[in-house]
């Protein structure tokens, strides 16, 4: 098999193709022939240094993979040779052959292409676990979405108008157009414009502020809430600007990260809360039936996995280059060929 390395800690270039051994299937598990694998921001951080909990370099990243069943392992019924699936693996996504447990694939509706079906594990289930596990979104919130046209931000915004709620975005000035298109009430140009003050000047305040960016960004999201409001943290993009790692950076950004007194969230009625989806692939019969609820929408034609871009394994660099560069609207693809 052709997996995508990353051979040591720095710029995209560190990434290498190589060859490996195909795996074979377990007990409760299935081979997957990879057609689409998801790349996310975690995997950038990775490749900076900046992610904790990804594997001791060289490694294999990637959260997510889309193809078809090759081989069943023992036990399974699940599903069957050809089947076109969704896989979550934690860690060795960059692959064109994956074994996963059955609980962590799911089959996919037959007019959705693999990109798109990759598109979905990480980008949706982030977005419905903060807006309606944990946010209960309702009609007429006020959602801000930070990094609107990325892949979360484009999952957010189709939770939100699903469940009737007013969307505000950030993003940068040549998306603000396709934003509007898609039902964002205010777009707001966070390079140009202090999103605090853009946000009290068109809405006063919000309900709910998703969060990847991580440092001040955050302070001024929990400024922003109304009583009742809720602050979801799920990154920190902020720390890892640049194509290599900045120690520097990464401390002035935890520096400038607030902290929050349990205290005044009472006085305040605010919630602040913290996700990882990765830290919930453990808990996978807790999220598979979010993933079948992601699934069905997707089918009713509610939500629609948005695709920016495919990049080839050999072209890996040039995606994660791609991303960092703020380039993308929607999801980029890793594919073997």
């Amino acid at each position: 098999m052709r997996q995508v390395w990353i051979s040591r800690r720095g710029a995209p270039e560190v990434l290498e193709v190589r060859e490996a051994t195909d795996p074979e299937p377990g007990t409760g598990e299935i081979a997957i022939a990879v057609e689409a694998a998801g790349i996310n921001f975690a995997d950038i951080m990775a490749r900076m240094g900046l992610y904790p909990d990804a594997p001791p370099l060289p490694c294999v990243v990637g959260y997510e993979v889309a193809g078809t069943v090759t081989a069943v392992g023992k036990g399974v019924t699940e599903f069957s040779e050809g089947q076109r699936v969704l896989g979550m693996t934690r860690f060795g996504g960059y692959t064109d052959r994956a074994v996963v447990p059955v609980v962590q694939a799911q089959a996919i509706p037959s007019d959705l292409s693999y990109a798109e079906a990759a598109a979905i594990p990480v980008n949706y289930l982030t977005a419905w676990l903060m807006l309606v596990k944990l946010g209960n979104v309702e009609a007429g919130e006020k959602v801000l979405v930070h990094a609107a046209a990325g892949g979360v931000g484009q999952a957010a915004i189709q939770i939100c108008k699903w469940r009737g709620a007013t969307i505000i975005g950030t993003a940068s000035k040549g998306k603000h157009a396709r934003l509007e298109e898609m039902g964002v009430e205010h777009v707001i140009d966070y390079r140009n414009e202090d999103f605090e003050e853009a946000v009290r000047k068109s809405v006063g305040s919000v309900d709910i502020v998703l969060d990847a960016v991580g440092g001040e960004s955050l302070a001024k999201g929990y400024r922003l809430l109304a009583p009742l409001g809720r602050l979801y943290s799920f990154g920190a993009s902020s720390f890892a600007q640049g194509e290599t790692r900045s120690v520097l950076r990464a401390v002035a950004g935890l520096i400038r990260t607030p902290r929050f007194s349990p205290v005044k969230l009472m006085d305040k009625n605010r919630g602040v809360f913290g996700l990882n989806v990765g830290h919930l692939w453990e808990e996978i019969e807790r999220l598979q039936p979010m993933l079948a609820a992601i699934t069905e929408r997707v089918e009713a034609g509610d939500f629609a996995p948005v695709v920016d871009k495919t990049f080839p394994f050999d072209k890996a660099a040039e995606a994660h280059r791609y991303i960092q560069d703020r380039k993308n609207f929607g999801k980029v693809i890793l594919t073997p060929t």
